[in-house]
């Protein structure tokens, strides 16, 4: 048994006015196109909704119970209709955001504090990883747009270079580097370093691997089962030193002090699948384009391949 929608409206028109007249004036329609609909509706139901009288029409007693259950539904029609248009215009819905970054400072903060006031509504939910998890999620359609280092092109997937940041060595406030305004990676080619066991600790030891390795050096990395607050507490004490993106530098700790690697430069881009037609998406996207151009203004378009940065085949957060 099918019931359009048009045969509950002709039917709650008809018990609003007590007339198919009356009702098809309402709606823009001829009487006899309300009458077939509700006798059509009738033959569907197997019962009779209206008494028809010279004077007009009455609901029986089959009428009358599904009167109440008619209302429910088109307002359920109606509602949810009025749901996905505000998810359209971007007034509600929900957006996966992957992340590889700080959010203490720096675009990805000032992009997500702009989306939250435009958009209050719609919930953004932040997913931390590495970029080839976050590059499979956006494959999946898990996440809808991830925030990654490098330039690189990923299959199945369109991407954008943003923004750049860069690179900080975090060292002890005491420590004998401390005092330079910039550091080289020969004055830091004999240090210790300590990384996280989680993202993005990974990178970050593949990242430092291949830049010492540059200078013939085998670094000494040692891995911590530790966050990165406490990895922070570390390089305080003494057990290390790390590095990090600019970003991150906004959040102070006790004991730490930051100092610039010269003329080392982090792109970062954000990738998304052609196949994601999330508008909250879409929207965040178009914005952070419009972010990005007064950033490189005179520079290298962020939107297109054509003149970009080198690539960095090692992503550091």
């Amino acid at each position: 048994m099918t019931i359009e929608i048009r045969h509950l409206r002709y039917f709650l028109s008809a018990a609003t006015h007590g007339s198919f007249r009356k009702a098809g004036i309402a709606l823009g329609i001829g009487e006899s196109a309300i009458s077939r609909r509700i006798r059509d509706l009738e033959d569907r139901l197997g019962a009779s909704l209206f008494h028809r009288l010279t004077t007009g029409v009455t609901l029986t007693l089959a009428g009358e119970r599904f009167l109440h259950r008619a209302q429910i539904a088109l307002q359920s029609v109606g509602d949810g209709a009025l749901d996905i248009a505000a998810i359209g215009r971007v007034e509600e819905g929900r957006i996966r955001v992957g992340i590889f970054s700080s959010l203490a400072s720096g675009f990805l903060h000032d992009l997500l504090n702009s989306y939250d006031q435009a958009h209050s509504s719609v919930l953004v939910e932040l997913i931390d990883g590495n970029p080839e998890e976050h590059v499979a999620s956006v494959r999946q359609l898990r996440i809808d747009v991830a925030f990654i280092t490098g330039t690189s092109s990923w299959d199945g997937c369109d991407t954008a270079h943003l923004w750049s940041e860069r690179v900080f060595l975090a060292l002890p406030n005491g420590h004998a580097l401390a005092g330079l305004d910039d550091i080289g990676w020969g004055d830091i080619a004999d240090q210790r370093f300590i990384v996280s066991n989680a993202a993005p600790g990974p990178e970050i030891h593949d990242y430092l691997v291949q830049r010492l390795a540059d200078l013939g050096r085998h670094p000494d990395i040692q891995p911590q089962c530790v966050g990165r607050d406490n990895l922070m507490t570390l390089v305080a004490i003494g057990r290390g030193l790390t590095v990090t993106s600019e970003a991150t530098t906004a959040a102070q700790f006790p004991g730490v002090v930051y100092r610039p690697i010269r003329d080392e430069i982090l792109p970062f881009s954000a990738v998304w699948s052609p196949q994601n037609d999330n508008p909250a998406c879409r929207r965040l996207l178009s914005m952070a384009r419009d972010m990005a151009r007064p950033r490189y203004a005179g520079q290298f378009s962020p939107l297109s391949s054509p003149g970009a940065p080198s690539q960095s085949p090692d992503p550091l957060p």
